[in-house]
């Protein structure tokens, strides 16, 4: 039952028409408080605790047991853990049921064998015994003094006995500075093909579907076909239910997906991995909004297995678990680094600054131009930029006041070069005239792509300008000259590398009014600076910030780990995530005062605020919003677990009251702004 007071098991009796139906894990029906509703069969027992009489299941809606006792546990687990119930866990862990899919065996459903399909049963047999022959061999190169083949792990100091332990069957626990280039799907595909040789199960979660498909391909190759399935949204809930069963069954046992597919039942799960956990779409946004990071790392403790978090930055979070001594670092050599890297200059250092004085202030300074017109000689050329649509933010040309709408106050842009100005917030049309001096001469704010993209084909007549971003992303454009313009997290790799990169606007990531602004930055600039081809191979990226800026040297120096170290040293002195747990409880005044007042915090937890928010959570100080607050409880790491069950207490309390008014509980935001 999703209301907090129900949060727990209870008993039914089995009709003996259904015993043999009801199997632990299946799906069911039972009366509750004279409604019919759904749930999972826990366990089968021989008697119960509960005094008086117990009702009977009405029906079992299907034998198939798709709750685990691992996955029931997990649930669990992440509901305590997020001060959430099980029944909101499930709701993400279990997809919805499709009967046909459950008629037969999932590995007799399938069409044509291919990338990340499961293939008849004939041809099934003939791949295990493939795979069989395969982790034999794997298994007698890593016998007493020999590891199996580290192929490109082997550019890590330490990724030969990563490869080795996991083929060994030990869980070796690492947070992994990947190098630049397009072969990280490569590098776990051979992880999960070495867990896959000692006979175990491995999971990879990648943040989107452009990565899944990477990941995908990379481990049909790597494990033959057939033999992994990729769970991906665009499947369709019938098919992707197929392959989910086909993971649930054991009959496929490595698995990748995105966000949803942490709560994948993958059988002797011996390896999971989570590629670019800094990236937001790891975070659930759905109570109790749990994130992939947290709940593949519970996974891994509580099943004993390998654990493996990589990108090319690195979060604070991820440097904390370095931090504890639960997670080993593995990075490349400095040496290797400088190989593979791109060359990356800043627009505002000092030499720039002497040779170009506008360098500090221009949006597209002199040294961005000519790498781009070196480059173009070479290749394609990449220009990010944090904003998409044509102009986000326009201001008077005389008086430099932003211009707002009139009716509701919101922000306005211009959607494109001859459309009528419109407001961000209620979309209506907003006059050029500004209501400070009547002047009705515009001028650009904020640039978003769209923009960029017309400027840049003024600049560069002879080669084409294509757009990535949004709704229009592109997966790959050729190796042939032409300007890229992306947003971050769109861009497309480019056939051999891009010949430069230019990252636009980097103090609107800087900027931003956010506790991870830096770490983000840093981030979205080197997924897009590793798109492009190493340094002595003549590939460059220009940065449009401030060289002085330490996330700026970071990436100069493609030193990811130095910067995560920093952050978390900073967060800790200010007492902030991941050093800390806090807890948001944001919702009407009266619901989150009475909260607080009905729980009792553990010894060292601090409560911070109120401040108003918007009803979704956002903070703002409108007068529509002081009725919602949002307040913050900071606590020492290892009183996390008793302020969540303390906060989880008083909304079962509330639920049992019903009292009025929704109060969102959520552990360690990403945006404490």
């Amino acid at each position: 039952m999703p209301l907090p007071h129900l949060d727990r098991p209870f008993d039914y009796l089995i009709p003996e028409s259904l015993s043999a139906a009801a199997v632990p894990g299946c799906r069911v029906r039972v009366r509750f408080a004279g409604r019919l509703a759904g749930g999972y069969l826990l366990e089968r027992a021989a008697g119960s605790d509960h005094a008086g009489e117990l009702a009977y299941l009405e029906r079992v809606v299907s034998p198939e047991p798709v709750l685990s006792a691992e996955i029931a546990a997990l649930a669990r687990a992440v509901a305590d853990r997020y001060g959430g119930t099980l029944a909101d866990v499930l709701r993400l862990a279990i997809p919805p049921r499709h009967a046909a899919a459950e008629a037969g065996p999932a590995r007799a459903l399938a069409g044509e064998t291919g990338a990340g399909e499961i293939p008849a049963a004939a041809a099934l047999g003939e791949a295990v015994r493939r795979e069989a022959v395969r982790r034999e061999s794997v298994r007698s190169e890593a016998g007493p003094g020999r590891v199996p083949d580290a192929g490109l792990w082997g550019r890590y100091p330490a990724g030969a006995s990563f490869l080795a332990a996991l083929a060994d069957g030990r869980a070796p626990r690492a947070v992994w500075s990947a190098l630049p280039g397009p072969d990280w799907p490569e590098e776990i595909a051979r992880a999960a093909a070495a867990a896959a040789a000692a006979g175990r199960g491995a999971l990879v979660v990648v943040p989107d579907a452009r990565d899944l498909r990477r990941i995908d391909a990379a481990l049909a190759s790597a494990l033959g076909p057939g033999l992994h399935v990729s769970l991906a949204a665009k499947l369709g809930p019938a098919e992707r239910y197929r392959r989910w069963l086909a993971v649930s069954r054991g009959e496929v046992k490595v698995a990748a997906g995105t966000r949803s597919a942490m709560f994948a039942p993958v059988a002797d799960l011996g390896l999971v991995v989570i590629w670019d956990d800094g990236d937001d779409l790891h975070a659930e946004p759905r109570a109790p909004y749990p994130h992939a990071r947290e709940v593949l790392a519970l996974r891994s403790h509580s099943r004993g297995a390998a654990f493996l978090v990589g990108g090319f930055a690195r979060t604070a979070e991820a440097a904390q678990l370095i931090a504890s001594g639960w997670a080993r670092p593995l990075e490349p050599g400095r040496a290797t680094v400088r190989r593979r890297a791109p060359a990356v200059t800043a627009a505002g250092g000092d030499a720039e600054l002497a040779r170009d004085e506008a360098a500090r202030s221009a949006r597209l300074p002199s040294i961005a131009l000519r790498a781009c017109r070196e480059a173009l000689a070479r290749g394609p050329v990449l220009f990010q930029v944090p904003r998409r649509g044509y102009v986000a933010a326009v201001s008077c040309e005389r008086c430099h006041a932003r211009v707002r709408c009139g009716r509701c106050g919101g922000p306005v842009a211009l959607p494109g070069a001859r459309a009528p100005l419109r407001c961000g917030w209620c979309a209506a049309a907003a006059g050029r005239q500004c209501a400070s001096c009547g002047h009705t001469g515009l001028r650009a704010l904020v640039t978003g792509a769209g923009r960029t993209a017309e400027e840049l084909g003024r600049a560069f007549p002879s080669v084409p300008v294509r757009t990535s971003g949004r709704a229009d992303v592109i997966a790959e454009v050729p190796g042939s000259p032409a300007v890229v313009v992306a947003t971050p997290g769109a861009e497309p790799l480019a056939d051999g590398g891009y010949a430069a990169a230019v990252l636009l606007d980097g103090w609107a990531l800087l900027g931003r009014a956010s506790l991870r602004a830096a770490e983000e930055a840093l981030r979205r600039w080197m997924n897009a600076a590793a798109l492009v081809r190493p340094g002595p191979d003549a590939g460059n990226v220009i940065v449009v910030a401030d060289a002085g800026l330490p996330v700026v040297q970071a990436l100069v120096r493609w030193d990811p780990a130095t910067h995560a170290e920093r952050e978390l040293a900073e967060r800790r002195e200010l007492r902030f995530p991941p050093a800390v747990s806090m807890a948001s409880v944001a919702g009407p005044a009266d619901a989150v005062k009475g909260l607080l007042s009905a729980v009792r915090l553990p010894e060292g937890a601090e409560v911070l605020g109120p401040v108003p928010v918007a009803a979704d959570g956002a903070q703002g100080y409108g007068e529509s919003d002081q009725e919602n607050l949002r307040f913050l409880i900071r606590a020492p790491r290892p009183a996390a677990a008793a302020m969540m069950t303390a906060l989880r207490s008083g909304q079962g309390l509330r639920s049992a009251r019903k009292d009025a008014g929704s109060v969102r509980l959520q552990l360690d935001p990403a945006e404490l702004i």
